[in-house]
């Protein structure tokens, strides 16, 4: 079985503790992908220590060089991008088609941040004083903490660490226990392409031990965390109390809510997509679909059928459709909802349980789940269950539609299907959430724009775009006075008051 290790002051280290875990392949458990550290406060130490030595050479580095350095881990990426798809999948299992967009958009990370490079824009602005300038500009903060969930192996990672260097900060990653070998090998990349090895520090392990120490040190000023709303709400609360800057991106309940006058087979196909793409392990995934009275029948009698001809299998064989879960205490999280919802009388019309059958019973497999006849403020509507469970909901008129989506302590993506632009342009404003896509699906976020959502999911901040690039530097305000003379700014002698 193959050893990996961490990558802590600038070489690859067994862990201090001298403990590994397993890695498996949710769709084979026959299928040992390898062992890796189980690293924990002792670790994390020695790589606060490195990535602080790092920090001062990568802070001095002009952004235009850091941002070439981004290109690179782009252009290596695009050249090995069919095999880290292939070994994300053997080790998350969602189908290829997914892990290939996966890398995409790191790739399109790395290629965004390389241009950031040169416009780390701050602002020139009038004094109110004679022969006096006035700027901001932007710098560094000191070492990132990167905590990154299992759905998203190479994009998430890379939404988080690329700004963050970008900005001039050091970083120390600690990957999901679940894919952390696409970890490894983003690192691999991040080195080959010219990153300083003390700029980044790779620390596996669990998030209750590594992850724990990470939020918990006092030598990493930034964190980042992906996950869910129960965890971020622990590493708030340590964050507010050592006063660290921190980006949450947590839960959903997301909605896809279609009209009568809707294109049904484009919304279909959506809600297909949204619910069980990466078997609805999504933050954003599809969780409830809110129907028009007039259209429901129609197309839940539509979704159903297609629902059950979904392929279950490896994601890398031909023609699978949906992939395992990542774990077994997913599938038995999945299975309690089941359970709830038949409790709260939902109607469950599709799925529902582990599927039998040749190379289903070694692997996390849960069948596509469809509850009807589901009332809002029941339990299966209202909570995350990041599995590939949807309820469908009834409406009348857009009040209630839009009221549907809103009651629920989440806020992250949401979806509408309408020819009618004045719904549309009602759904944009009204709609509580980060994200709303009209005639798509929740689900398909692009890399230039920023993602987070509101409420529950988040705290503010978002990962991507022009904005994530706010969060990982500081802003500094100069002043240049070259009057020789002593002015007093906003005293008593403005040039702007009238005598």
């Amino acid at each position: 079985m193959k050893s990996f290790k961490n990558f802590i002051g600038g070489n690859w280290v067994p862990p201090i503790g001298g403990e590994y875990f397993e890695n498996v392949n949710p769709a084979d458990l026959s299928d040992t992908i390898g062992r890796f550290p189980m690293s924990g406060s002792a670790d994390v130490e020695l790589a606060v220590a490195s990535a602080q030595r790092g920090f001062e050479v990568w802070r001095a580095t002009p952004a235009p060089a850091r941002g070439d350095v981004m290109r690179r881990i782009g252009d290596l990426m695009v050249k090995r991008k069919d095999e880290i798809a292939d070994l994300m999948t053997r080790e998350m299992g969602k189908p290829l088609t997914e892990t290939r967009g996966d890398v995409q958009e790191g790739i399109d990370t790395a290629y965004y941040a390389a241009t950031e490079g040169r416009r780390l824009f701050g602002h020139t602005v009038p004094s109110e004083m004679k022969n006096k300038w006035a700027m901001s500009f932007r710098r560094p903060i000191g070492v990132a903490g990167i905590i990154t969930p299992f759905n998203f192996p190479m994009a998430i990672p890379t939404w988080k660490m690329f700004p963050a260097l970008l900005c001039g900060n050091a970083c120390i990653f600690k990957p999901a226990e679940d894919v952390p070998e696409t970890g490894h090998v983003l690192v691999e990349i991040m080195l080959e392409a010219g990153l300083p090895p003390e700029v980044i520090q790779l620390v596996h392990g669990l998030g209750e031990s590594a992850g724990a120490a990470i939020v918990n040190h006092p030598g990493i000023p930034v964190i980042s965390f992906t996950g869910s709303t129960e965890t971020g709400r622990i590493v708030g609360e340590v964050c507010g109390r050592m006063h660290k800057r921190l980006s949450l991106e947590m839960g959903g309940k997301n909605a896809q809510i279609v009209f009568n006058d809707a294109d049904l087979d484009l919304a279909l196909e959506g809600v297909l997509w949204g619910a069980f793409g990466t078997t609805g392990q999504r933050c954003t995934a599809t969780s409830r679909l809110v129907l028009q009275d007039g259209i429901h029948d129609e197309l839940l009698s539509r979704l159903i059928d297609r629902a059950r001809a979904l392929k279950l299998g490896d994601g890398r064989k031909k023609g699978t459709d949906v992939g395992p879960m990542i774990n077994e205490a997913a599938v038995k999280k999945v299975e309690r909802y089941v359970d709830i919802g038949q409790g709260e009388n939902a109607d469950l019309v599709c799925g529902g349980r582990r599927p039998s059958g040749k190379g289903m019973d070694n692997g996390y497999f849960f069948e596509p789940t469809i509850f009807a006849r589901v009332q809002a403020g029941m339990r299966l509507e209202q909570e995350e269950i990041f599995g590939p469970v949807l309820s469908v909901l009834r409406f009348r008129t857009t009040d209630e539609a839009f009221a549907i989506n809103n009651d629920v302590k989440y806020g992250l993506s949401s979806s509408v299907y309408t020819k009618d632009v004045n719904v549309s342009m009602r759904a944009m404003n009204e709609l509580d959430n980060g994200i709303t896509y009209i005639n798509a699906p929740t689900i398909g976020a692009e890399a230039h724009l920023p993602f987070g959502g509101v409420k529950q999911t988040g705290n503010g901040h978002r990962e991507g775009g022009w904005e994530v690039y706010d969060f990982y530097s500081e802003t500094k305000v100069g002043y240049l006075d070259f009057s020789g003379a002593l002015q007093r700014a906003q005293i008593d002698n403005y040039l702007g008051t009238p005598d």
